[in-house]
């Protein structure tokens, strides 16, 4: 039982740090692609038809 006196504080620093990245990920706009989804949607020509 001794060993969750490490293994608790440990997990917990980590799920922060993990939790800090995303929150920088989300502040640095890495997942915002407004410009994409507006011109993929009026493209005419599909890349995802079976070539011959």
């Amino acid at each position: 039982m001794d060993i969750l006196a490490y293994l608790i504080p440990v997990s917990l620093f980590l799920g922060g740090l993990g939790l800090a990245a995303f929150f920088w990920t989300l502040k640095s706009k890495q997942y915002d692609d407004p410009e994409g989804d507006a011109a993929r949607i009026l493209k005419t020509d599909y890349d995802d038809r079976p070539k011959p």
